[in-house]
């Protein structure tokens, strides 16, 4: 293995473990003094859900369940809406695109619930500004949680 790519992959177990050891918080009760980039993991009880990474962590979590965010900000509850739907199937046409399975009545109000549903969940995040690191630590956790929510296929 590449040096340089070793010592990335050895830095990922202890933020593995910082985001795991801290104590879980929801949405509507996030600290003032947490850091500004970072990874963050959606869960309900002892079910891991979804983990991502932002340059903008609070603003990011935010987004998640405003009712007002769009299905490209909210891109969990929409996820979570398609799976409650089962408007599963991705498609590039009008008819069945994000837009307009936003704009659906049948998918729309599944949406909103859904980013209420984000809003309640408990958040865990880490500290970690840099790129690269982020995004490997996004696929270790989901691989390590096996978080239902995350794919990393290319569309």
């Amino acid at each position: 293995m590449h040096s340089t790519f070793k010592l990335l992959i050895d830095s990922l177990e202890p933020l593995f473990q910082s985001l795991m050891d801290m104590n879980p918080v929801i949405v509507q009760n996030l600290p003032r003094d947490m850091p500004k980039a970072g990874n963050y993991l959606f869960s309900e009880g002892n079910s891991h859900l979804y983990v991502g990474r932002t340059n903008s962590l609070r603003k990011r979590l935010q987004t998640y369940c405003q009712p007002g965010s769009g299905h490209n900000s909210a891109t969990f509850a929409f996820r979570l809406a398609r799976k409650a739907t089962g408007f599963l199937e991705a498609t590039y046409a009008r008819k069945g695109s994000r837009q307009h399975l936003q704009d659906d009545p049948r998918f729309g109000p599944v949406f909103v619930e859904q980013k209420a549903r984000v809003r309640d969940m408990q958040v865990r995040y880490v500290e970690e500004e840099e790129q690269i690191r982020q995004a490997l630590l996004e696929m270790y956790v989901a691989v390590s949680l096996k978080t239902p929510h995350n794919d990393f296929d290319n569309h």
